[in-house]
């Protein structure tokens, strides 16, 4: 489970928040001109995405959508949580490691004291098991953990825009409001841009 666990780290599922609000507001103007049954079927990026879709067209209120979803973000954050503690627990675990690697090192020098030769050489190698220890926890695991809290932080800004988006077609709001108020979840560079796109 752990390596499933780093792997996410390196190969996280990319999500664009300016696609989805592309198709979020293409669909705001089927459900003003067809009504939300012309919604079913649409082709959406993502699985939140298409069920909240689908509890629309099966004529989910917008209370109804919102705490639907919300506990669908709330059960994903607490997933991504049990992540993050599996890495925190390597974290925590490799300097120890280490120490223990370091103790076992200088047990095994004090028992070969009569050459004193060796004792440098081991002293080196136990003290090597520490440094192995701080190393793996602060350049491997601890950049791995900041990494996945990062892409969950944006998994919890992407899906709670979903919501608010699905909400805003749900009251029958233009797809220029909608368009409008979303774009204010993202940074001025890319509103700029999709701004020109439009």
């Amino acid at each position: 489970a752990s390596f499933g666990v780093m792997a996410k780290a390196f190969l996280p599922p990319v999500k664009k928040q300016e696609d989805m609000i592309e198709r979020m507001v293409d669909l705001a103007g089927i459900a003003r001109k067809d009504g939300m049954m012309a919604l079913e079927g649409q082709e959406v990026p993502d699985k939140f995405f298409e069920k909240g879709l689908q509890l629309l067209v099966d004529g989910a209120d917008e209370g109804k959508l919102t705490v639907q979803l919300s506990q669908e973000i709330k059960a994903m954050k607490s997933r991504h949580q049990a992540n993050h503690q599996v890495l925190k627990a390597w974290v925590d675990l490799a300097p120890a490691m280490g120490m223990i690697g370091t103790l076992i090192g200088l047990v095994a020098m004090l028992g070969n004291m009569a050459d004193p030769k060796a004792i440098g050489p081991a002293m080196a190698t136990a003290l090597l098991t520490t440094l192995y220890g701080a190393f793996i926890a602060n350049v491997i695991f601890t950049p791995m953990q900041n990494k996945l809290e990062g892409y969950t932080e944006y998994e919890v800004v992407y899906r709670e825009m979903v919501v608010d988006g699905l909400r805003n077609i749900a009251r029958g709001e233009s797809p220029r409001n909608i368009q409008d108020k979303m774009l204010s979840n993202l940074p001025p560079k890319v509103q700029e841009k999709l701004a020109e796109a439009a």
